[in-house]
């Protein structure tokens, strides 16, 4: 794979250089791992859009969604290695190559809602995070909101007692085995693109994703309940090639940079809407059985899983945490 991915990028460094020696547009190849019809999807979309719109044809945005170029674990690589120019990968896959700080965003509860997590990528420490890519050979330019995660499996999950044994599918993500294992649950690490058929053939027992990323890969055709927990976030982190991004003419970057922001602003208005939709298509479906917690059942949860902050703090940053609960001025016990 390494070898295609070195292949791919000698072919991406002639497509870029193109643009010195003639008037062709310069590839913005932009790879991701999510259906069309989801958040990150349509902000794609936009993306290209307006960033064509407003450098008049000096850019074409070339969108590879559903993992077409790369799986979960490849994307990066390929970036780095300027096989892909662009990707929007969640928070947690910046773990396994270096930045552990991201997996902050991955613990359960840290987060109540949209507007304080806006307060965190808004602001100071949100964009902080963003330079810890430059090392990694990458520029970090944009959050985008999927939403928040909701647990899925052929069994009821309603008390943490329930979670005992069963296998769950995880991103790459020491802060989501913790938080599994604080269950009694099984972490299974796995490409977004292979839950589907893991869920179905049963190599999986269970899930946590947001109800777009559930409705629009069809898991819940294949999961008997989904259990309301909002216990996580899914956020992804915009990222470009910075040797590509650093080359380019300041006016075309420029440009980009608008493209982006407004992309991004779309995207992010967009994802509640379309979780909001995703509910209502999974209950119209009658396929899985809704389960809402009681107040008290949702306070079990959290003290089951309050273990899992101590757990990731040598990795995560204990200072890190600390600032981000208090930029968030909230407990996760409430």
């Amino acid at each position: 794979m390494r070898r295609f991915i070195l292949a791919a990028a000698s072919i991406a460094a002639l497509t870029v250089a193109g643009p010195a020696f003639a008037q062709s547009p310069i590839i913005l190849k932009f790879s991701h791992v999510v259906a069309t019809n989801t958040p990150k999807g349509q902000a794609a979309e936009k993306f290209k859009e307006l960033a064509e719109k407003y450098t008049a044809g000096k850019v074409k945005v070339e969108v590879y969604p559903n993992s077409q170029l790369y799986k979960d674990k490849e994307e990066l690589e390929a970036l780095q290695l300027g096989a892909v120019q662009m990707l929007a990968p969640s928070n947690s896959k910046f773990g396994p190559i270096g930045v552990k700080e991201f997996e902050v965003f991955d613990l359960p509860y840290i987060l109540p809602d949209l507007k304080t997590l806006r307060k965190v990528t808004d602001g100071p420490l949100g964009a902080k995070l963003l330079k810890l890519l430059d090392a990694k050979g990458m520029t970090g330019l944009a959050y985008w909101d999927n939403g928040f995660k909701q647990m899925s499996a052929n069994k009821k999950l309603v008390a943490p007692a329930d979670y005992k044994g069963l296998k769950f599918r995880i991103q790459s993500s020491k802060v989501l085995e913790a938080q599994f294992r604080s269950l009694g649950a099984i972490p299974q690490v796995m490409a977004f693109s292979e839950v589907y058929q893991a869920l179905q053939t049963g190599v999986v027992d269970g899930q946590e994703n947001t109800w777009s990323n559930i409705y629009t890969q069809k898991m819940h055709e294949v999961q008997k309940y989904i259990t309301e927990t909002n216990h996580g976030y899914i956020g992804y982190v915009v990222v470009v090639n910075k040797k590509f991004w650093d080359g380019l003419p300041a006016d075309v970057r420029e440009q980009l940079d608008k493209a982006m922001k407004e992309a991004t602003a779309y995207g992010n208005s967009q994802s509640a809407k379309e979780n909001e939709d995703a509910l209502a298509e999974i209950k119209k479906s009658g396929k899985s059985e809704i389960v809402k917690l009681t107040p008290e059942q949702d306070e079990a949860m959290r003290k089951a899983m309050m273990p899992v902050y101590k757990d990731v703090a040598s990795r995560v940053g204990q200072p890190l945490i600390d600032e981000f609960l208090k930029e968030t001025g909230r407990s996760p016990m409430n």
